[in-house]
């Protein structure tokens, strides 16, 4: 797994690509960032999962560890483009209607600014 940082408009976009698994400390990387990201003041955060091959279930437990820092925070996490496997995880867990999913980057971008944390 490798994750490449940029901010657009004051959100931080985290590119992911490869597999988010808990394959030795792989697993830990998403959650430890957001949570590094939050003690810095960074309340905003997107997951860009475009270049994600294959999510388990430890790597859905990952997200939502990352989820939960940012939102003990006062922050906000979306995922963007979610297909294929994590799309179908999503809907299994119920946990669809915990995360904010975007198909287009300037739209999660204006709502994860506009809209307060939930």
């Amino acid at each position: 797994m490798h994750i490449e940082r940029r901010t657009t408009d004051g959100v931080v976009v985290l590119a992911i690509a490869g597999d988010i698994t808990m394959n030795g400390r792989e697993g830990l990387r998403i959650a430890d960032l957001v949570r590094t990201l939050v003690q810095e003041g960074r309340r905003h955060i997107l997951l860009d999962l475009r270049r994600v091959r294959y999510v388990d279930s430890a790597g859905l437990g990952e997200l939502v560890q990352a989820w939960s820092a940012a939102r003990n925070r006062g922050g906000r996490i979306g995922l963007l483009h979610v297909g294929g496997r994590l799309s179908e995880l999503l809907v299994m867990t119920k946990l669809l209607t915990v995360f904010d999913c975007y198909e287009s980057e300037p739209e999660a971008v204006a709502n994860l600014i506009d809209s307060p944390a939930r």
